[in-house]
């Protein structure tokens, strides 16, 4: 019943941007760490070829991946930009709500064709 594409996307989506979340949140208890290198989640892609191929395996398989940043370092080698992860915070946060409602919508919609109403 939750293992067709639109259910199992969203699944994989939010799993993506909860992994993006932990790591914007390392990089900031990180920033004055020396030589830490700020970590990026990138899930998009692998998700977005997942579902063109319409495989819910594929789908629930398409993973994120840690990767850490090569931009330039400050004099002590690290490489967090507080303004960047919290832009990136906001957008993760706002990504992850409307995933969130998204999922919230369907199980209304499930709720509403099973005579249970809104």
């Amino acid at each position: 019943m939750f293992d067709d594409v639109a259910s199992v996307t969203l699944r994989s989506a939010l799993h993506g941007l909860s992994m993006r979340e932990r790591a914007i949140a390392d990089n900031i208890s990180n920033v004055q760490t020396p030589h830490f290198l700020a970590g990026k989640v990138q899930f998009e892609d692998a998700l977005r070829d997942a579902v063109a191929s319409g495989d819910t395996s594929e789908i629930a398989g398409a993973r994120g991946s840690i990767a850490r940043s090569l931009e330039p370092t400050r004099e002590d080698g690290n490489n967090v930009n507080l303004d960047q992860e919290t832009l990136a915070a906001t957008e993760t946060g706002l990504a992850y709500s409307l995933m969130t409602r998204a999922v919230n919508d369907r199980f209304n919609l499930l709720r509403a064709s099973i005579g249970g109403g809104v």
